[in-house]
């Protein structure tokens, strides 16, 4: 929404004309001084005008009781793993209190590039919520991967002042970093002053030193209070992750104090709309953050003010004159229910998202995988001693295990009483064709298969099964529904959700995605699957960027870790 007319507002905020819009009656949590305020809030057009007084209003709403908090920040997401449009994520989450979306369209710009990015400035134009954009910085991830598209400096910097974009976004490539890399050391320099944004899992010590003398200062992959507590004290802002699979806030939520609060911010980073009408978003971390002990003013912050702070954001995180009217009524702060949602001055109804504009879909017919047969499974090899990626439930970390399997008859084979079940990555952007496979502990699968397009960072196809023909099968049925989830078993397909959108997206309610996905996660019990979130943990296997790996003084990769990239 633009600005009123700087008059309008002051005259409103003085009480000499009728406010727009009066909440009258409600409390104001100050996250400056931890008090709750009694007066109207008065709203002109899409700013706060006045506080803490009487006011009148062309409209009241009538808010007796309540509590008032601003609206709710989420600092690090990919919308595209809610698996809806950007215009679905505004109706599924918006009512949950978050009216700011600080988003990396990092998955969309690995299979489409430029024009994923590109789909998601037109979008922000057009949303309730207000949708900002980091620009994404790794474009493939490494050069590990087989992605969709490759993006340089000079494919971003005609977007640097766009309106929606507030800088560089997360840099994964941390040895690149570290090791001034070329190109990434090209992106640092063309937004050196900007926000750029981190992703430094486990990285300590002098390399964490190196990375932020690169103007690298906020990170959401801290997954320990010892690796928070470090950055912190170098002065980088942690943003606390609960997603759909990455679950950080239980380790981290000591460190959330009225002392740290300034430097603590909150981010989903991955997550779902079953997990979202479940359990909520943004509200779900602080209700969780409270019910843990953590002091409420610490965790309000985290969500709003120290958000907005962090990314250069004045105009919002408070609830006071001159500032975006963000604002979550609540009947209760530690429940953290919201009654009702203004975003810019703009109630959020089902009468407000319907009279929105939407943008055209990008990125059809993205997934182009060779074809598919039962002998593409196979996994050849004399010896024995075989390497395991061992699944850590609520991390995309992984163990690196070394198992026993004998081949027969070439073939390494899956073993059910054992819990190694086959994992290949297919590439599916038409570039090469290739296949890789190999085992994976921890979805204690007895039969079948699943499969996704969704496939961390690069997003090939990731399928895993016990039996060749079901996997064959999933991969297969992929190409056909453009991309989404697949669930088989006994040459049949027990569960589907097709994103068609660059493989990552549904063209459908986020309602509809919710109920597909309870039976694709029923489907997946079905087969014995007892991971809580089997696609999305799929999703994450084949991440190209290795926490555990370790950069020798010559700039050389050891690596620590197992993984699987076509």
């Amino acid at each position: 929404m633009p600005l009123p007319p700087l008059p309008d507002m002051i005259d409103q905020a003085h009480g000499r004309k009728p406010a727009d819009l009066v909440l009258k009656g409600g409390r104001v949590l100050d996250l400056v001084t931890g008090d709750l305020l009694d007066g109207d809030v008065a709203i002109c057009g899409g700013m706060i005008v006045g506080t803490c007084a009487s006011y009148e209003g062309r409209e009241t709403i009538d808010v007796s009781g309540k509590v008032l908090v601003p609206g709710f920040i989420d600092t690090h997401l990919h919308i595209e793993s809610s698996l809806v449009t950007p215009f679905e994520f505004d109706r599924c989450v918006g009512p949950h209190g978050v009216t700011t979306a600080i988003c990396d369209p990092h998955e969309i710009a690995n299979v489409a590039g430029i024009e994923g990015i590109r789909y998601f400035l037109d979008a922000s134009a057009h949303t309730l919520m207000d949708i900002k954009v980091q620009l994404s910085s790794c474009v493939p991830s490494t050069e590990m991967e087989t992605a969709g598209a490759r993006l340089e400096a000079e494919d971003l910097v005609p977007y640097r002042d766009h309106p929606a974009v507030i800088g560089l976004a997360e840099f994964m490539n941390y040895p690149g970093v570290i090791h001034k890399d070329p190109g990434a050391m090209a992106k640092l320099e063309a937004f050196r002053g900007r926000h750029i944004d981190g992703h430094a899992p486990l990285v300590s010590g002098l390399d964490l030193n190196a990375y932020l003398s690169a103007g690298i200062r906020t990170e959401h992959e801290a997954t320990s209070a010892g690796e928070a507590l470090e950055k912190l004290r170098k002065g980088m802002r942690i943003l606390i992750r609960e997603g759909s699979v990455s679950k950080d806030l239980h380790a981290l939520h000591p460190l959330i104090t009225e002392r740290n609060s300034p430097y603590i911010a909150f981010c989903t980073d991955d997550r779902n709309p079953l997990d979202i009408a479940e359990h909520g978003h943004l509200d779900h971390m602080i209700r969780t953050a409270i019910a843990l002990g953590a002091e409420p003013l610490a965790v309000y912050r985290a969500a709003s003010l120290s958000a907005a702070e962090a990314f250069g954001l004045k105009d919002r995180g408070l609830i006071a004159p001159g500032r975006r009217a963000d604002i979550v009524v609540l009947d209760d702060l530690a429940e953290c229910r919201a009654e009702l949602v203004i975003c810019s001055g703009v109630r959020l109804t089902p009468e407000a998202f319907a009279a929105r504009r939407t943008v055209p879909p990008v990125a059809r017919g993205s997934v182009r995988p060779p074809e598919i047969s039962a002998r593409s499974f196979r996994t050849a090899g004399n010896r024995p001693e075989t390497p395991v990626i061992g699944i850590l439930p609520g991390k995309i970390i992984t163990e690196h295990l070394v198992e026993r399997i004998e081949p027969v008859d070439g073939d390494k084979q899956p073993d059910i009483a054992r819990d190694l079940v086959k994992i290949a990555v297919i590439e599916r952007h038409g570039k090469n064709g290739n296949i890789a496979t190999g085992f994976v502990r921890g979805f204690n699968l007895k039969a079948g298969a699943i499969a996704s397009t969704v496939c961390h960072d690069h997003h090939n196809i990731a399928v895993v099964g016990v039996d060749y023909e079901d996997m064959a099968l999933a991969a297969n049925r992929l190409k056909e529904l453009e991309g989404g989830f697949v669930v088989t078993r006994a040459g049949g397909v027990v569960a589907e959700l097709a994103l068609p959108i660059a493989g990552l997206m549904s063209l459908a309610p986020f309602e509809q995605v919710k109920s597909e996905l309870i039976l694709l996660r029923d489907a997946a019990r079905g087969l014995g699957v007892t991971l809580e979130e089997p696609f999305l943990q799929l999703a994450f296997l084949a991440l190209p960027v290795i926490p555990h790996l370790k950069v020798t003084d010559h700039g050389m990769v050891d690596v620590d870790q197992f993984m699987i990239v076509p």
